[in-house]
């Protein structure tokens, strides 16, 4: 019979994955004690599954057409990408999915890890089904902290249940390279993926009910498409998905809107993601958490939830953060929430933080509604932040926007025909910029810049004494402004 063991600590955490390990890091860090659930690999999506090896597989590529794109190095550049080493390359950076240096790290930092599956089964109380064949009740003294992630949104289309299809976790562990690969959805991973395994070999459809990139401006979607073109990539854009089959010689067979039947050898399904919130025990502490939707119980990284628990003590205790908490699915962000709620949870429990956090205290997370960075590693890259020009104007931002082709010294020399393009996006009552837009090759490092100019709020009389260095593609940023009028 599996022994029952009763643990107390100050903080729980469900989800070992970035989020999770940021909470836990910062709570043990202010003196608390820490538990962290984990059904699977410690370090989660990011580490395994999504951002890490994604990279790892978009990089020797773009290393290789940017050595071909360079006069004097091209000439030198005889090869094609090889798959193999490659795929060793991303084997490298996953730790070839084993978790035992992220243990070790737990160990090290003073977090208990606990391995099994967790169910809210009260205020401050947590049953865990472990992977030892144990159950474990766990109760908390101050806070239970929800970090699950995502998990894959599966559209309804015929036939699409019944297949062997990939979702991203597929993609990015693939031991080998299709020949033919049809890719579902026009996302960040759609775009991302069909161009890394096109520079592997396969033949690449995507097909999206929308165009490219819909969350950024289309300017900049049009260089990754054209980017994706020039690899190869064959673009269904603008088209639903009616059929999806599979015969019996191991190859898909994927009917689109207008009758056009595309085939392949593996299926990509990267149509979106939703909070991983499924069998929680939610419903146990009053909440409803529906098929897809986010846990929102975190508006400024505090918990929403206040209740009595099992030993009569109340106040807020349950709290959610990155992709459980769904506002923003990106690693970083989450880790950003992290942190905050992790130091917010500190100075509840030490009695120091009654009510809301203030907007930009170190117990907030208010870049969350501000700046939010973000990048399409593709080549060409898009990265942004902030709001687009429509965006902000929905908003209620009396907002303007500047533009241009980037074309300095800078993206010439990057490499040769250099194609870019730039957007700022200017709030004309405070005269600071609030997003910001670059796409191009090599453009993620100009992102930070901008996200410190809009976090910062520095006023554009004062940015135009930020000189770029000469010659780098971030003299951009002069010609902006310039353009903008100073």
């Amino acid at each position: 019979m599996a022994e029952e063991n009763i643990r107390e600590f100050d903080v729980i955490v469900i989800g070992a994955g970035a989020v999770g390990e940021n909470v836990a890091d910062r709570v043990v860090r202010g003196g608390l004690t820490a538990a962290i659930v984990e059904a699977e690999l410690v370090g989660g999506e990011c580490s395994y599954w999504a951002c890490i090896p994604s990279k790892a597989l978009l990089r020797p590529g773009t290393a290789l057409h940017t050595a071909q794109s360079v006069p004097g190095a091209s000439d030198s550049i005889t090869k094609v990408l090889d798959a193999e080493p490659v795929l060793k390359y991303r084997d490298y950076f996953t730790n070839k999915w084993q978790d035992d240096g992220a243990v070790q790290w737990l160990v090290d930092t003073g977090i208990e890890l606990i391995r099994g599956r967790a169910r809210i089964t009260g205020p401050r109380e947590v049953q865990v089904d472990g992977k030892d064949g144990n159950s474990y009740s766990l109760k908390a003294h101050h806070a239970v902290v929800v970090a699950t992630g995502s998990t894959p949104l599966i559209p309804k289309i015929d036939g699409l249940r019944n297949v062997p299809y990939w979702t991203t976790r597929g993609a990015t562990s693939a031991q080998q390279i299709p020949k033919r690969f049809i890719v579902l959805g026009g996302g960040v991973a759609s775009v991302e993926l069909a161009q890394a395994f096109a520079r592997l070999g396969s033949s690449v459809s995507i097909v999206a009910r929308g165009r490219l990139l819909s969350a950024f401006p289309e300017e900049a979607a049009n260089l990754v498409a054209a980017g994706l073109r020039a690899d190869g990539v064959d673009l269904h854009l603008g088209t639903d998905t009616t059929l999806v089959e599979y015969n019996p010689d191991h190859a898909f067979s994927v009917t689109l809107g207008d009758g056009t039947v595309l085939n392949s050898d593996q299926l990509l399904v990267a149509t979106g993601r939703r909070p991983a919130l499924d069998n929680l025990g939610l419903e146990n502490v009053g909440l409803d958490a529906e098929e897809g939707k986010a846990l929102r119980l975190t508006t400024d990284s505090s918990g929403l939830v206040e209740g009595a628990a099992s030993d009569g003590t109340s106040g807020l205790w349950l709290y959610a953060a990155g992709d459980a908490a769904g506002s923003v699915f990106l690693t970083h962000q989450g880790k950003y929430e992290a942190r905050a709620t992790g130091d917010a949870i500190v100075a509840r429990a030490n009695g120091t933080l009654h009510g809301t956090p203030k907007p930009w205290s170190a117990l907030a997370k208010t870049a969350d509604e501000y700046a939010i960075p973000s990048v399409v590693f593709t080549d060409p890259e898009v990265a942004s932040v902030g709001p687009n020009l429509k965006q902000a104007l929905q908003k209620g931002i009396n907002a303007s926007s500047v533009e241009l082709p980037i074309n300095v010294s800078g993206s010439q020399l990057h490499s040769e025909n250099y194609e870019g393009w730039a957007q700022l996006v200017v709030d004309e009552d405070r005269k600071v910029v609030v997003g910001a837009t670059f796409a191009g090759p090599g453009v993620a490092e100009l992102l930070h810049g901008a996200t410190i100019a809009i976090v910062g709020e520095v006023p554009l009389d004062r940015l135009w004494h930020a000189v770029p260095s000469f010659p780098t593609i971030s003299e951009v940023w002069l010609r902006l402004l310039e353009k903008y009028g100073l």
